[in-house]
């Protein structure tokens, strides 16, 4: 590849890299917003994180737009198309997780100012865990730093305790009384977003990988894909 081909590829892969840090930056916030609103039932908050995956989607698009075009017309060799592939997936990954962060703002929205049936403690450690991982996931894209790619995971462990923890919590409120289903529903869904979008950071460092190294893995989660609430 002659050197001033392979200087403008390098710019355009930066750019799309910065792109993602950027978009990644708007959904891990949209993620801790949406459940800050949900908590403190501020309704406004909650239809901004709405009306914000407009934007979360326009920016996941630009993103494949560019990519495709630098793959058209730069001549990428094979690792460079493995990182603009990976770019392309991880910035569906990113408007899938906003999808979500979507859906808990709906709930938000559907419940109101109803009284909570309980103070809400595991859900927003759920948004920070994921919230968390999914920044240093993409931190580790962005750096191919492969091992940091296979640790992330691991802690996948975490979310799911804690979704366990309040699925028995509000299958108890249930049981004690019919009044609480609805609203311990809604609630069980939000938890169910945030265990999906902890999926589909697992999602982006298996994309690391694969740009390091050419190994497609698979690392084991739910077999849960239904979608956002």
């Amino acid at each position: 590849m002659p050197r001033d081909t392979r200087e403008t590829l390098d710019i355009k892969i930066r750019e799309l890299n910065d792109s993602i840090l950027e978009l990644g930056s708007i959904v891990e916030q949209a993620v801790l917003d949406c459940v800050d609103a949900l908590v403190e039932r501020n309704l406004e908050s909650a239809k901004n994180i709405y009306d914000q995956d407009k934007t979360i989607n326009q920016k996941r698009y630009e993103i494949e737009r560019k990519a495709l075009i630098t793959v058209a017309t730069q001549q990428p060799m094979a690792t460079d198309l493995r990182r603009l592939s990976s770019i392309i997936d991880i910035a569906g990954e990113l408007e899938r997780i906003g999808d979500y962060a979507k859906g808990i703002a709906r709930i938000a929205m559907r419940l109101g100012d109803q009284p909570p049936l309980k103070q809400l403690v595991n859900i927003p450690k759920m948004a920070q865990l994921t919230a968390d991982m999914l920044d240093r996931s993409l931190t580790a894209f962005v750096g191919l730093d492969e091992d940091a790619a296979r640790a992330i995971p691991r802690e996948d462990d975490k979310i799911d305790v804690l979704y366990n923890l309040v699925y028995q919590d509000l299958l108890e409120l249930m049981i004690a009384n019919r009044d609480n289903i609805d609203r311990a529903t809604f609630h069980l869904w939000v938890a169910h977003n945030l265990e999906r979008a902890a999926d589909r950071v697992t999602n982006v460092c298996e994309r690391t990988i694969f740009t390091t190294s050419g190994e497609l893995i698979e690392f084991d989660r739910s077999d849960d894909e239904s979608d956002a609430f």
